[in-house]
């Protein structure tokens, strides 16, 4: 009974994480993420999606998830905040970048030379958060501070994390006024230390269990309800209404 019972168990296993896999192998058979071309080679060109300061000089943040290059694009995107104050004639862009690393440095990206809306190494990116005014004006008087407080400045893992989704999960936690709710394929937004493993979800309407971004889950007013096994999400967002898939993200 108990050598059936462990079988029954091992292959329930075996299912759930053939499911979560699932995603990640379509979105690559559909053109999602590809295994060709060269880093050096890929474009950044701006996307059109961030207004031009010239003609719109109020405070502005938005906030941008485009696929990761390669063949991670077929399990998660990169996310990152842009930022202009009032009046600025640029914006600042604020992100972990892998590479940064290499010899010691930190990951932390604080940059007003990239377009905020460039394209990520080719990929075109999608906006998540826009806010203007004196909405985007109280998320900037925070967004330098919360920038400097992330913990992992020095250290980077493509999975479970931490990586670019976990800073900027951490930077929502830290600015509630941002209220960002990741998209379900930002691998490693959930990504927390033990001591931080129950907790607020990153918009601060929900709140979150995550056992160091393997396993976990959020319920939230603005997620709606995520399960995360190994790092992979599925769920479901009722106020859009979409799905959250491995591989795709939201879905509507």
């Amino acid at each position: 009974m108990i050598r059936r019972t462990a079988r029954r168990v091992a292959f329930g296993a075996i299912v759930v994480v053939a499911l979560f896999v699932t995603g990640p192998l379509v979105a690559l058979a559909l053109g999602k993420a590809s295994f060709t071309g060269a880093w050096w080679a890929a474009t950044h060109r701006p996307a059109g999606l961030a207004p031009d300061p010239a003609d719109h000089p109020e405070a502005i943040v938005q906030a941008y998830a485009a696929r990761t290059f390669g063949w991670r694009g077929a399990f998660g995107v990169h996310t990152w905040i842009a930022a202009k104050p009032a009046g600025a004639p640029r914006y600042t862009r604020y992100e972990v970048i892998g590479w940064l690393a290499r010899d010691g440095g930190s990951v932390v990206s604080v940059d007003d030379r990239r377009a905020p809306d460039a394209e990520w190494y080719g990929n075109a990116p999608e906006l998540l958060r826009d806010l203007r005014g004196s909405q985007a004006e109280a998320v900037i008087a925070k967004l330098d501070r919360a920038a400097a407080s992330y913990p992992y400045a020095h250290h980077y893992s493509v999975w479970p994390g931490p990586n670019s989704n976990t800073f900027v999960a951490h930077v929502a936690r830290s600015v509630p006024e941002l209220r960002l709710a990741l998209p379900a394929n930002a691998l490693g937004k959930d990504y927390v230390e033990w001591e931080s493993a129950f907790g607020r979800s990153p918009s601060g309407t929900g709140w979150q269990a995550s056992a160091r971004g393997v396993l976990g889950l959020i319920v939230g007013g603005d997620e709606g309800f995520e399960l995360n096994v190994l790092g992979l999400v599925v769920g479901v967002d009722p106020r859009a209404p979409a799905l959250k898939l491995p591989g795709f993200g939201n879905v509507p």
